[in-house]
């Protein structure tokens, strides 16, 4: 016999207030540790930071360490994957774990610069921001060569839809490349930062951090223009983004976590529970939204209690329509059985559901 839990609420969008109940939980074996980097790869969580790397089975619920061979003389900055390889960043270089980070091999042949900030992974290769430029490699890490941007401090660097880069720097604004690498353009309309710790794209939309006294700026023409959210959202640097296709969350250097369910319109701050407002990198998993403090360690917060509102007297329409239905992560899907799911309506309404077998 099925049993269904319904919960009726209305979607946060135009500016609507939220209410949200919960609160962050920090990480078993995080306490009081500088956490600088975050990565979610199928089973397994990471996080690294000023005493290297740590790994969770359990959705950030618990880490152990997990730094054998991996960096052991400055912080762990960037972790990433590519389907058979995990990465590191460190201020020694770059190191892979071909073990689901059991292992690290030191893996920075060609780099001329060993202090890195930010890595990512595309479909051409993996490119490395650096003190002095971008690098890439297109072997899994055996070789790299340099990708442009020379002597140009690059603190932050993400990839639009596969193909266009974008780096964020210390003094030199934003840079885009539409050639992996090979020429880069400055792309600064709009912008007041020079400094630019964190760089977020996801679908046609552009997010990043500007320096103390700006705040997050958003790109929706492919870097062409910039504007400043003030929607909800403090004026602070920030250094941590993640998102999916509902949800973009941002993390200040001093005013904590903050989302947005509508592409950075509008957004809500949740820092209940979080012991350190000095957020340094965001990730999401199946369930929570992981983040990582300067001295606090790692928290994480249900994603499902993004969606409850404090909007007591919403009218109801018998006409409405289905749109799609999407799990909390915003992926849609079909009906499934123990599951939490959103069922999405024309009318902006969505509906929480749950079916159980009973």
């Amino acid at each position: 016999m099925k049993k269904m839990i319904k919960t009726t609420f209305p979607i946060l969008l135009l500016g609507l207030t939220t209410t949200v109940n919960a609160q962050w939980q920090q990480c078993i074996g995080s306490e009081n540790l500088d956490v600088q980097a975050l990565h979610v790869t199928g089973n397994f969580d990471f996080f690294g930071g000023a005493s290297g790397t740590y790994r969770s089975l359990d959705e950030s619920a618990s880490y152990s360490f997990s730094n054998s061979g991996n960096d052991s003389v400055g912080p762990t900055r960037g972790i990433i994957s590519d389907g058979n390889h995990i990465y590191t960043c460190t201020s020694q270089g770059v190191f892979r774990s071909d073990d689901n980070g059991q292992n690290w091999i030191s893996k920075s042949n060609g780099l001329t610069q060993l202090l890195c900030h930010g890595i990512i992974s595309t479909n051409s290769g993996i490119f490395l921001s650096t003190l002095s430029g971008v690098f890439k490699s297109s072997d899994n890490g055996d070789n790299w060569t340099s990708a442009g941007m020379a002597g140009i401090d690059s603190r932050s660097i993400c990839s639009m839809q596969d193909s266009i880069l974008f780096v964020g720097t210390q003094g030199s604004g934003i840079y885009k490349s539409i050639d992996d690498g090979q020429n880069w353009t400055a792309v600064s309309t709009g912008i007041v930062s020079t400094n630019f710790r964190a760089i977020q794209a996801e679908g046609n939309t552009v997010f990043a951090g500007g320096q103390t006294g700006t705040g997050v700026y958003r790109s929706i023409d492919y870097g062409a223009t910039w504007t400043l959210l003030t929607s909800g959202i403090a004026s602070s640097s920030y250094r941590g983004f993640a998102s999916n296709n509902n949800l973009i969350v941002a993390g200040s250097f001093t005013d904590g976590v903050f989302y947005s369910l509508d592409n950075g319109d509008n957004w809500t701050q949740i820092n209940q529970g979080l012991l350190d407002l000095n957020v340094f990198d965001l990730e999401l998993n199946n369930n929570y939204i992981i983040a990582g403090t300067h001295s606090q360690g790692v928290f994480r917060f249900p994603l499902s209690e993004l969606f409850t509102t404090g909007i007591n007297n919403f009218e109801q329409n018998e006409n409405r329509e289905l749109t799609r239905i999407v799990d909390i992560l915003g992926r849609e899907t079909l009906p499934k059985k123990n599951q939490v799911l959103f069922y999405i309506y024309d009318d902006g309404l969505v509906i929480k559901k749950q079916l159980l077998n009973k």
